[in-house]
C-alpha cells in the first residue's frame, strides 16, 4: 500500500500511517499504456486514456493507492488497482477492492509503510 487520496470536502482525513494526499477536482490516473505516465496520478485534462479520481459517486472519497505494476510500471500489464468505498450493497468493483467507508477507516487506521495487501483470485 503506497499512499492515501482522500476528498477534503467529504469529510476529515483518515488516521493512518500511510502517507495522505488531499485530492483535487483535476486529479485523474491514466490508464492508458501508451502514455509515458501510465499507471500514475495525472491532472486533467490529459491526452490518453484516464480514471477520474474526483468522482460524485463517493467511491473515490478515501483512496488507497496499492502497489500493483508500480516498480516499474510495465505498459498494458494493469493499473488504478485501488482500495476504495464500496458501493451500497457491495457492488462489484471495475477490478479494484472496496470496503464500507466505516470499515475502510478503521483499517487505514492500522496501515503504515509496511502494511501489505494480498489479493488472490
Amino acid at each position: 500500500m503506497r499512499r492515501i487520496y482522500f476528498r477534503p470536502d467529504k469529510g476529515p482525513p483518515p488516521v493512518t500511517g500511510l502517507p495522505l494526499i488531499s485530492l483535487q477536482p483535476e486529479d485523474g490516473w491514466s490508464d492508458d499504456p501508451a502514455e509515458t505516465r501510465y499507471n500514475q496520478l495525472v491532472a486533467l485534462p490529459c491526452p490518453g486514456s484516464h480514471e477520474r479520481l474526483w468522482r460524485e459517486d463517493g467511491l473515490y472519497d478515501l483512496i488507497v493507492e496499492l502497489g500493483y505494476n508500480d516498480d516499474p510500471v510495465v505498459a498494458g500489464k494493469g493499473s488504478a488497482i485501488f482500495l476504495h468505498i464500496a458501493r451500497p450493497g457491495y457492488l462489484p468493483t471495475e477490478g479494484c477492492v472496496a470496503l464500507a467507508e466505516a470499515d475502510l477507516r478503521e483499517v487505514l487506521r492500522a496501515l503504515d509503510g509496511r502494511s501489505v495487501i494480498e489479493i488472490r483470485s
